[in-house]
Formats: C-alpha cells, structure tokens, sequence
C-alpha cells in the first residue's frame, strides 16, 4: 500500500550506453549536416535564398552573416571536446529556428491582412 508500481522497475532500469551513443551520433550527426547543408546554400545564395530574405525585408547580408554561423557551429557540434561551445550552438541554433519561425509567421500575418483588408477595387 502506498507503493507505486512501476517506479522500482524505471528507477533499477539499466540505459544501454552503447545505444544511447549510437543514438546521441546519429541524431547530432543528422542536424550537423542539415545545418551545415543550409549555411552553404545561405553562402552561395542557392535556391529561392535571396527572394526569401527580400520578402521577409531582411538585407542580403543576412545570408552571409547566418550561413557563416550555421557552418561554424555544424563543425563544433561534431569536433571532439569544448562542451561550453557545443552547448552555446545548440542555443543558438534554438534561437536561429526561433527567430526564423517568427520571421515567417510576421510575413504571414500581413500577407493575410493584407488580403482581407484589401478594398473592393482589388478584388475579383
């Protein structure tokens, strides 16, 4: 009585350390890549980069300034040692999701504003 049943059985659980590394890798390994990928398309302004950052009223510059950090901070989330350092990417890349998340939500509200707003001369 009393007892929770199931609490002994998690508490005495053994992680599998090998399986937890292989898992920690591959996960890091995928958003190293993924970062690393978009920081070089940022760099060489590939793709729809440059109408992206002109919509969002952001200068060009941004492209260089994001695709730098995004490739530094690819190669220090998969380099051997400086915990501090691997810490403050992962901050900064929630931080660079956040920002970009909010950036197209802003853009997205006022285009949709923008529609409903719009006098009875513009509609069809």
């Amino acid at each position: 009585m009393g007892q929770i049943n199931g609490v002994e059985t998690i508490a005495k659980a053994e992680t599998n350390p090998r399986g937890k590394m292989i898992a920690y890798w591959s996960v890091t390994l995928l958003l190293a890549v993924a970062i690393m990928l978009s920081g070089i398309g940022q760099l060489m302004q590939f793709g729809g980069n440059i109408e992206l950052v002109t919509n969002l009223g952001y200068p060009l510059y941004i492209l260089t300034i994001l695709g730098m950090w995004k490739v530094l901070g690819a190669i220090a989330l998969v380099i051997p040692g400086f915990p501090r350092l691997k810490e403050w990417v992962h901050a900064g890349i929630f931080f660079l999701m956040t920002g970009a998340a909010l950036s197209h939500e802003t853009y997205a509200a006022l285009n949709i504003a923008s529609w409903a707003l719009r006098p009875m001369s513009r509609k069809l």
